[in-house]
Formats: C-alpha cells, sequence, structure tokens
C-alpha cells in the first residue's frame, strides 16, 4: 500500500517540499567550512562543470551550490521511491533529469540515453551538472557514464564531498547519509577531471580511475575536516 501511495504525484510533492524544509533547516544551522577556501571562485573558473559524487549523497551536495552556480540540475532515478527527492531538488531550485545512472547494458530500458541527451543539452546551455559517479548497485565503483558525459560535453568532471559532522548514516548498499541539524559542515571540491573528445578506452578507463581516486580523496579530507571517517570508505569490490 505504501509503495502505491509513493507513487501518487501529490504524495511525492508533499513529500518533496518536507525534504526541502528539512534540507534548508540543516543548511543554515551547520557551520561549513570549505576547501578550497574561496569555493565561490574555484567553481566560477569551471563553470560549467559536471559534479561528481558517490551514491546517497545526492541530497547533501546541495549545499554547495555557489553564488557562480545560476542554474544547475541533477541526475536523479526515474524510479517511483525517487520522486519525492525530484521535488525536493525542484525547490531548492535545482532541475531534475530522470533517467538511469547505471551502466551502459542497462541505460536504454531505464531512459539513460535520454537523459544523457538532456544533461549535454544543458551543460551547452551553461548549466552545472551533478551526477553520481557509481556503476549500478556498486558501492564506490566509478561507471563510464559521466566519464562518457565529460568526452562528449567537453566539460570538466569536479569530484565533491558535502557532510557534516551530525548525521543519519543509512546501512543502505551505498552507505546513504542525510545531515541533521545544528552542526559542523565541509565542502570540498577536488581538482578537476578533464576528458578528451577522441578518447580511446585506455584514456576511458584512466579517466574513470581517476573520478574515483578523486571522489575518495575529497571524502576522506570532509570527513576530517569534521573529525570523522568516511562510514563508505571500503566499500569497493573488485
Amino acid at each position: 500500500m505504501f509503495k502505491r501511495l509513493a507513487q501518487l504525484i501529490f504524495v511525492q510533492e508533499a513529500l518533496g517540499f518536507l525534504l526541502a524544509l528539512y534540507l534548508r533547516l540543516v543548511r543554515r544551522t551547520n557551520r561549513f567550512v570549505t576547501e578550497p577556501t574561496d569555493l565561490d571562485r574555484a567553481v566560477a573558473e569551471r563553470t560549467p562543470l559536471i559534479a561528481a559524487m558517490w551514491h546517497g549523497q545526492h541530497l547533501m551536495v546541495s549545499f554547495a551550490w555557489t553564488r557562480s552556480i545560476e542554474r544547475a540540475a541533477a541526475l536523479i532515478s526515474r524510479r517511483a521511491d525517487a520522486g519525492a527527492q525530484a521535488a525536493a531538488l525542484r525547490r531548492l531550485g535545482v532541475i531534475p533529469v530522470r533517467g538511469s545512472g547505471g551502466n551502459d547494458k542497462r541505460r536504454g530500458s531505464k531512459g539513460g540515453a535520454a537523459a544523457l541527451r538532456e544533461l549535454l543539452r544543458l551543460l551547452r546551455g551553461g548549466v552545472t551538472v551533478v551526477m553520481t559517479a557509481d556503476a549500478a548497485k556498486r558501492a564506490r565503483v566509478a561507471g563510464l557514464g559521466i566519464v562518457t558525459l565529460a568526452r562528449l560535453s567537453g566539460r570538466p568532471i569536479a569530484p565533491i564531498a558535502v557532510v557534516v559532522s551530525r548525521r543519519f548514516d543509512f546501512k543502505s548498499w551505498d552507505r546513504a547519509s542525510i545531515g541533521k541539524p545544528f552542526g559542523r559542515g565541509a565542502i570540498v571540491l577536488g581538482d578537476s577531471i578533464y576528458v578528451a573528445a577522441d578518447a580511446d578506452d585506455a584514456a576511458m578507463e584512466e579517466a574513470r580511475k581517476a573520478v574515483e581516486a578523486g571522489l575518495d580523496a575529497v571524502h576522506a579530507r570532509a570527513y576530517a575536516l569534521v573529525g570523522d571517517r568516511d562510514p563508505g570508505a571500503g566499500l569497493r569490490r573488485p
């Protein structure tokens, strides 16, 4: 019964409204530090960019929007239970793009090809894009989807991590988390990763590994800044 209710548009919108209110509360009641210190300038030099994150962190990443990002879009699953998340992001000023973030074999059946075209269109229009880097259901293993988007668009991938000292950590496959109010937070932006338009398979694999390493680094640093360790560290499996 709950699953059927969750598929109703008005239920998704109501849940999205409440979720957006909660996220605004968390953002306003946590004291954030950033690396680099001048995050606005660092972002402005790369905009529009492809902000990469690990799965389960997409709601927290909304805290990283700076004055340099006038418009932003995020890739959100087409699953019905992600409808409330899409509604929340809309209320936070983020354009939700529904599609699969999975691997190439499954992309067509889950709207991934259409989503890729839409993300390309947005990037070419100056919109920063946020998407998870994980391959389908493989925690902390970067897939080729985000690398392909960088190759086709010519825009840099920027690994990013947003964490807070007080949070809910879930025992899900991706160790998803969502912040609590009244704590300390950290936003860490990593080095840019560019993918050449003529990148061959070896170059694509090299870029994929660079995304993994970049995301590991920014998460380790962000958690260290709030005096903690990344609960998702060590999840990667061959």
